[in-house]
Parts: C-alpha cells; sequence; structure tokens
C-alpha cells in the first residue's frame, strides 16, 4: 500500500499504453487465483497427454469405421481459465494440434461441454476462429448442469447411436471421462478442481 501527502495531486490524464503494453496485455497471465500452476507449467503438463493421445490416434484410426474423438472445452481445447474473454478464447495449440490429427485421419469432432446452450452463439464460432472442426457440439441445458456426468454421458451415447465410434475422450475433470461411450480417455490436469 503506498500513500501521498495530503498537497500531492494526482496526474488527471493517464498515458496511453504503448503497442507492445497492449500487446504484453493481451499474453497469458498466469494464475488467476495464485494457487495453481504458472500457464507455462500448465502447458507443460498438457503437452504428455497431447502427444500420448495423437501416438495413440495415429494408431487406432486407420482400422476404424466411423470414427469419433469427443473433447471438453474449456481448459481442454480452449484456454479458458489462463485467458479467459467472452468473444474469444485462444486454442489450446497442443490440443488443437490433437484435434487436426484425428481430423486428417478421417475421425469427427465432437465437443461435450458443461457451458450453457445459450451461448452457442459464441462457443461455435470462437472454436472455428481457432482452428477446430465442428462436426458437433452438445452444450447443456438448464437443468444439466446440476449433473455435468450424467449429461456428457447421455451426449456420448447420442453419438454413438448416430453410428460412431468415440475412439477417444479428452477432458480435464473426472464428470468429462467418467461414464463409458469411449474408447480411450486422456485426461488433462486440473489440479484437484483449480481449472475446470
Amino acid at each position: 500500500m503506498s500513500w501521498a501527502p495530503a498537497t500531492a495531486v494526482a496526474d488527471p490524464v493517464a498515458p496511453n499504453p504503448s503497442p507492445a503494453a497492449v500487446q504484453n496485455s493481451l499474453q497469458p497471465t498466469g494464475s488467476l487465483f495464485g494457487n495453481e500452476p504458472s500457464y507455462d507449467e500448465w502447458i507443460a503438463d498438457v503437452v504428455p497427454v497431447a502427444d500420448e493421445a495423437k501416438a495413440y490416434l495415429e494408431q487406432r484410426l486407420p482400422s476404424t469405421d466411423n470414427p469419433a474423438v469427443v473433447f471438453d472445452i474449456d481448459n481442454t481445447t480452449l484456454e479458458t481459465h489462463y485467458n479467459f474473454g467472452l468473444f474469444r478464447v485462444p486454442a489450446i495449440d497442443p490440443m488443437l494440434e490433437v484435434a487436426q490429427l484425428a481430423e486428417e485421419r478421417g475421425a469427427a469432432i465432437f465437443f461435450v461441454t458443461g457451458r450453457p446452450g445459450f451461448l452457442q452463439p459464441i462457443t461455435r464460432p470462437n472454436l472455428i476462429s481457432e482452428g477446430y472442426t465442428v462436426d458437433g457440439l452438445y452444450q447443456t441445458g438448464l437443468l444439466d448442469v446440476f449433473n455435468l456426468q450424467k449429461y456428457k454421458t447421455a451426449a456420448r451415447a447420442d453419438i454413438e447411436s448416430e453410428g460412431y465410434t468415440i475412439v477417444a475422450n479428452i477432458g480435464n475433470n473426472a464428470s468429462d471421462l467418467a461414464g463409458g461411450h469411449a474408447e480411450r480417455t486422456f485426461k488433462l490436469p486440473d489440479y484437484d478442481g483449480a481449472l475446470s
């Protein structure tokens, strides 16, 4: 905390920030709450999971008819925690690579998220602008938020009912992955729920 004598007068007009300062303000800031890893530590923890998923998909996709990969969105495909913005949240680059590899190998890309459905006009364009293909997007209804695991399991069952084989389900929370309806799951770090 700082103080100034009562006779001190603050400059009423703050200078405009330099272009470099504005650009730096757009960079990931690290932790929002201070009790989880820095952005760089988080990405370092994401990379091995992404690498494992890519290796698995390289092996699995050539032998699968009508394959699909299911992704969560927040802190799985978009950097929501470290780079929050209402209309544009950046992609998590290692996970974008997983999605692009899966698509190149013939998999449909589905997103099953706890985001409410009224955010779909923002969510779908954000994913597409960041480089993701969106073959399907499942977002919650009003009451689904009370049991996300049940909702996400039902969404994957619906994808399977359309004739897809879900070869991988990728998320950062246990509710993203529990309930079956996927051959294999990949869990990104959530640091005991700090990155939900």
